[in-house]
């Protein structure tokens, strides 16, 4: 993914998670596609999908349990998962974690 997003619509509302521990800003760029924007502070998450979502670590120290996987998988500094739609991922989050997420069959 590029390192600046062009002619794009963000929604100003945050979507807010864990009590504000993950927020993340809706981008909405040109082919109406969304990703999101966002950020994690330490902590341990599980969250589901609706669709496909691939998630690139911009920054950040954490582990991801995928579905249908046993181990953790260890990411610091930068990484990429995808995670099928209707599944759930696990996240340990251990330090500030920068991160965009893109959705679909496309993502």
């Amino acid at each position: 993914m590029e390192q600046q997003l062009k002619n794009v619509t963000v929604d100003k509302a945050a979507n807010i998670y864990f009590d504000g521990k993950v927020t993340s800003r809706s981008v909405w760029l040109p082919d109406g596609s969304k990703i999101t924007l966002g950020i994690m502070l330490p902590g341990e998450y599980e969250f589901g999908t609706d669709s496909l979502e691939v998630m690139d670590i911009l920054s950040g120290d954490l582990k991801v349990l995928l579905p249908g996987e046993t181990l953790w998988r260890e990411i610091s500094g930068r990484g990429t998962f995808t995670v099928p739609a209707n599944a759930s991922f696990k996240l340990e989050v251990r330090s500030v974690t920068d991160y965009c997420c893109s959705y679909g069959s496309g993502a």
